[in-house]
């Protein structure tokens, strides 16, 4: 069987075989427009609540993982924003965890916590991800990566510099009062919101994006609002699970979903899009 379509940006398909041996940690079946935007990936989810009483360094959680499986995989812990608790997060357990990801959507120490304290609860979760008995089995922890919301968003770019063997970062609708990250290493994601009045994108996304070394994508979703990643989003899902893809399991196939990127017309949902694809 081959790779699917031809990726993007000149680079060009190869044979399944050679594309399993470069990239090992491929998860999957070959991944078509239809099945990215797909509510649910291939592998069925199990989940596992995790008591605040039973961790330490973050609020507890619930883990959703592939089920079903001798596989390993990436692991990904997200943050919610200022006052929210995981279930605004909720959605992207699902979603991910049915692409091949052990995912953890984290309740915060308080729901006042700055970004710099929400990026060490995530990095706190990723090791409790690591150690737990349930899923530690299933989990790579060489493939790390990090997601949030708001002030989360803002906390997963911290993680990023406090962490730099992470493999990922996607901030979303991000807030920091920091925005200068050109000391990050970690491949990130930026999703912006045109019409976030709470951390309008010229005051947080683009500044975060601009300053980030390579490597790096920018994606805004156009008339949305602050609020747009609590809510299940196909254009979140579909370019956070390319990106997830691309670099925590250095599947190329996905490469055709970031390079060169999305038509930004009058009718699209992205408003603008960013890359220094190639990638």
């Amino acid at each position: 069987m081959l790779a699917g379509a031809a990726l993007a940006a000149g680079l060009c398909a190869v044979p399944q075989t050679a594309l399993a041996q470069e990239n090992p940690y491929e998860r999957g079946p070959d991944p078509t427009e239809r099945s990215i935007e797909a509510p649910l990936g291939s592998y069925d989810v199990g989940q596992k609540s995790v008591s605040s009483l039973a961790v330490r360094g973050f609020g507890g959680g619930t883990i959703y993982y592939p089920e079903d499986t001798d596989e390993t995989f990436g692991a990904v812990a997200i943050a919610p924003g200022f006052t929210a608790s995981q279930s605004s997060m909720s959605w992207y357990g699902p979603r991910l965890a049915s692409r091949g990801f052990v995912v953890m959507t984290i309740d915060t120490n308080s729901r006042f916590d700055q970004p710099d304290s929400r990026g060490d609860q995530l990095l706190a979760a990723l090791d409790y991800m690591v150690g737990d008995r349930d899923v530690s089995d299933l989990i790579d922890e060489t493939r790390l990566g990090v997601m949030g919301h708001s002030m989360g968003g803002g906390g997963t770019l911290e993680a990023s510099l406090d962490r730099p063997s992470l493999q990922a970062a996607i901030p979303l609708t991000g807030w920091n009062t920091r925005k200068n990250f050109s000391a990050s290493r970690v491949p990130t994601l930026v999703i912006g919101a045109e019409n976030d009045s709470v951390a309008s994108v010229t005051s947080h996304s683009e500044p975060f994006y601009q300053s980030l070394p390579p490597e790096k994508a920018y994606v805004e979703l156009a008339g949305a609002s602050h609020f747009a990643p609590n809510t299940a989003n196909t254009e979140i899902a579909k370019y956070s699970i390319a990106w997830l893809k691309r670099y925590i399991d250095n599947d190329t196939r996905y490469t055709q979903f970031l390079c060169p990127g999305p038509d930004t017309g009058w009718f699209s949902d992205i408003s603008e899009y960013r890359s220094t694809c190639p990638m």
